[in-house]
């Protein structure tokens, strides 16, 4: 990927111009995108807080020291020394250049005051505590840059800035992994789902477990009369019906016909009408869901459709097909 680097380059100014140049040059040909403050004398504090937007922006801060101290701030340090300790307060990679040949350094690119000279030394050796490299022209400055900048950020790599086209690209490329993560899990998840009964339920009646339940039939006068069926058997009656979603009144149905066939055994007469005890037949929808055989649907038929509808879970299917599904 095609990343370039912000650099901060921090210095004095009028007496290293000619070494600002090179080290522009040099970050340029290594495609970064060199930042400094030359041309934006350092004196108030508004000026302050603009160079520390800068700062934080970049991915690498070099400090070049010459012969020059630099301005005083507020604070009683120079404003490049603020500015070295500031990128290091925010966890920027640093590295400082300084003149290895201080004897030569012309003496109008000097500090003339001995508070100067004394400040400008203890700079120096506050910046030899971090990576650190000697130059002595300007052309050897931008050789040294070269060569260090390319050893700092395969040592620790920063963020750097790329293309719009490429990061969305990028990010979409990181949404499509977290999404496709996601689909693994959910997968993983319904696969358990069909085969795993619900957290619990094993303190539930169910399987072999008997519920008996009323119900009222109608042939030549009303009859009142009661069933005992296990929960598998319940569910084999009622399952069938859920394959493509089921309402309450198909539900009924399906236990109608199923008492209908028992008392035409039974008795040898075929009722006209069977009413399930309603009690009794919520109390069977609450334990299929509470087994986690069926579940609620919320998907409607019309914007005005206010009925209910069941379907089986993954699990109900794999239950239904060990109960019904044909054997060798």
């Amino acid at each position: 990927m095609d990343i370039k680097y912000q650099v901060f380059v921090s210095s004095t100014y009028i007496d290293l111009i000619e070494e600002r140049q090179e080290v522009m040059q040099a970050l340029l040909e290594l495609d970064c995108i060199p930042v400094g403050m030359e041309l934006f004398p350092a004196a108030d504090d508004d000026q302050w807080t603009l160079i520390k937007g800068l700062i934080k922006d970049c991915d690498y801060y070099i400090l070049i020291v010459g012969g020059r101290y630099g301005s005083i701030g507020p604070s009683g340090k120079s404003y490049t020394q603020m500015e070295y300790e500031f990128a290091i307060s925010e966890g920027i990679p640093v590295i400082s250049f300084i003149n290895g040949e201080p004897g030569k350094i012309a003496a109008d690119k000097t500090e003339v005051s001995d508070a100067g000279k004394e400040k400008l030394k203890e700079f120096i050796e506050l910046a030899k505590t971090k990576m650190c490299r000697l130059w002595t022209s300007p052309s050897d400055l931008g050789s040294q840059v070269s060569r260090s900048l390319v050893k700092l950020i395969k040592a620790k790599p920063r963020i750097g800035w790329i293309k719009a086209n490429i990061a969305t690209s990028d990010e979409a490329n990181r949404e499509i992994g977290v999404l496709r993560k996601e689909n693994e899990e959910l997968k993983g998840r319904l696969e358990k789902a069909r085969v795993f009964a619900p957290v619990g339920s094993e303190t539930l009646q169910q399987g072999d477990d008997k519920f008996n339940f009323n119900y009222r039939w109608y042939y030549a006068g009303d009859h009142n009369d009661k069933i005992e069926l296990s929960w598998n058997e319940i569910f084999f009656i009622l399952a069938p019906v859920m394959v493509d979603e089921a309402t309450e009144d198909n539900l009924h149905d399906e236990l109608r016909d199923y008492l209908r066939d028992k008392i035409d055994e039974k008795y040898h007469k075929r009722p006209s009408s069977i009413d399930v005890a309603n009690v009794d037949f919520q109390t069977i929808k609450i334990q299929l869901i509470a087994l986690g055989l069926i579940f609620k649907s919320d998907k409607k038929r019309s914007i005005k459709d206010a009925g209910v509808y069941w379907s089986l879970t993954p699990y109900g299917e794999t239950v239904m097909m060990q109960l019904r599904a044909l054997k060798k």
